[in-house]
């Protein structure tokens, strides 16, 4: 089983790693391939050619950059295309989901808001899942246990809708050990988006394991809430001061930023 990490950006749009650098850090660290989701307001049709074809001339058969995109849509919701080569056509998250199902891709909504949970349930489009554990959004310690109560109620609807756990990597010194263990023969593009859409894989961050169902003891969402509580703090607190910073034209030094980024 192939391990890799999904949700990651570059150069292409918002990322400080360039795909070469992406490949080489992950190699590293064990991993045979990256699912790319760089934004797609960055692209006009020639870049996202270029954004393709680098992706194909850096892969081989030991490690796979998969390109992807990731669309910003009303109220703030972003869907993943993993495997998506086409630009917006729509900022209606409905029509992106039905757009990136059509050419075969994998839609996924990213980081869902509290306050967005009942406008999904409302959705007559579902995605094809649902990022249950965002480390940049949810932090690296514990994710929601909301998010996978969502997840629940969504397969209510829609029985076939996965969890998704994805890094959303930007910078050098973010968090970056949450993984996914692909249950595929090699390490190809078309193996690696069919496990994900059959929902054949497992994240792993540490000893944790987490499923594509999304379905987990009790004991653990209960942990998860702790834990959550325990950092949630300092979290906010950090956020507030940088706010703060930012409004009085005060910007912290970089080596402070990249030692928060690890932490949280």
């Amino acid at each position: 089983m192939p391990k890799g990490a999904i949700h990651v950006h570059s150069t292409y749009s918002d990322g400080k790693f360039t795909l070469r650098e992406l490949r080489d850090t992950f190699r590293a660290a064990g991993c045979a391939f990256l699912c790319m989701t760089d934004h797609a307001e960055y692209f006009d049709a020639a870049r996202l050619r270029s954004y393709f074809d680098e992706c194909v001339s850096l892969s081989d058969s030991q490690f796979r950059l998969v390109p992807g995109l990731e669309y910003s849509c009303d109220r703030q919701m972003h869907i993943l295309g993993y495997g998506a080569a086409r630009l917006a056509e729509s900022k209606d998250p409905q029509k992106m989901i039905a757009q990136i199902d059509a050419e075969g891709a994998i839609s996924v909504i990213a980081h869902p808001m509290n306050e967005a949970f009942a406008w999904i349930e409302s959705f007559e489009i579902l995605p094809q899942g649902v990022e249950a554990w965002n480390t940049k959004y949810d932090g690296r310690h514990a994710p929601r246990p909301a998010t996978f109560e969502l997840i629940q109620r969504l397969q209510r609807l829609q029985p076939n809708l996965k969890a998704f756990y994805g890094l959303d990597l930007h910078w050098k010194h973010q968090f970056r050990s949450l993984f996914i263990q692909a249950n595929c023969a090699g390490n190809c593009a078309a193996e690696i988006l069919e496990a994900l859409s059959r929902g054949d894989y497992l994240a792993s961050k540490g000893a944790l394991e987490l499923p594509s169902s999304g379905v987990l003891p009790q004991q653990a969402l209960e942990e998860f809430s702790r834990t959550r509580q325990r950092t949630e703090g300092l979290r906010s607190f950090a956020k507030r001061a940088k706010t703060t910073l930012d409004r009085c034209g005060i910007q912290l030094p970089e080596g402070l930023k990249a030692q928060l980024r690890r932490i949280f």
